[in-house]
């Protein structure tokens, strides 16, 4: 298996963000510039503020300073901003936030409405960066223009749905942002199809890279965990069934 055992993809994997709200365990705590303490919370499943999770100082809980609705991912930018990816429309969406800069607001401001609203991110105070990709990018890789407060970034692998002009078309696919260099590549599962699999009710959670092998590694909910070829397009094998 490329040298990569089950027990090393699993190791990877438990490292990986995953949407909101299921994954909320995976978002990364970390301390601002300025040495304060920023941690995840989720809210619970009753109620007016059922399933929402948010980004809080670790004493003022009560209090938020970015709430996520669902799909979206946090991502740390060095040295020591906060970034968020989600789908907006038929767009990936970026933005970049200074943790010391964000005010906390009442979770009474977001009860109720936020939640099955359209609306992806709250805060009380704006992204200090933020960008959209489009969604009907064709394969292979593309130039873009990346604001540099999310230009320290290396890599960011997104897995997205994707366009299908049939069912033996990819229904995903992974959108492999290179900030620091201005790209990003389209990455188009070709294994992953309505014909093969039951699209909406499958889908692909997180990928990695293997930073030994430099291959992805990734999650399909309802299926198990898999490992691609190195075009990063094809399904090398499954690495564990658990569908």
């Amino acid at each position: 298996m490329a040298g990569i055992s089950a027990s090393r993809v699993r190791d990877i994997l438990s490292k990986t963000v995953g949407p909101v709200p299921w994954y909320w365990k995976t978002f990364p705590a970390f301390r601002s510039l300025a040495g304060q303490r920023f941690v995840w919370a989720h809210h619970g499943d009753q109620g007016p503020i059922a399933h929402l999770v948010t980004l809080g100082l670790e004493q003022e809980l009560d209090k938020g300073r970015l709430a996520l609705n669902t799909y979206c991912r946090p991502f740390l930018v060095p040295p020591h901003f906060i970034g968020i990816w989600c789908p907006e429309g038929r767009n990936i969406r970026l933005a970049c936030f200074d943790p010391d800069q964000l005010k906390a607001f009442d979770l009474a401001e977001v009860a109720g409405w936020f939640k099955p609203s359209a609306d992806r991110i709250y805060s009380a105070t704006a992204p200090i960066a933020d960008f959209e990709v489009p969604l009907t990018l064709g394969p292979g890789m593309h130039k873009i223009e990346v604001p540099r407060e999310l230009a320290t970034l290396d890599e960011l692998i997104v897995p997205t749905s994707y366009k299908a002009m049939s069912n033996d078309d990819p229904a995903f696919a992974l959108f492999v942002f290179y900030p620091q260099a201005g790209l990003v590549e389209v990455l188009p599962q070709k294994w992953f199809t309505a014909a093969q699999y039951r699209v909406g009710q499958q889908w692909i959670t997180r990928t990695a890279r293997d930073l030994e092998s430099h291959r992805i590694v990734g999650e399909c909910y309802g299926v198990g965990t898999f490992l691609l070829e190195e075009d990063g397009c094809r399904l090398a094998e499954w690495v564990e069934k658990t569908g």
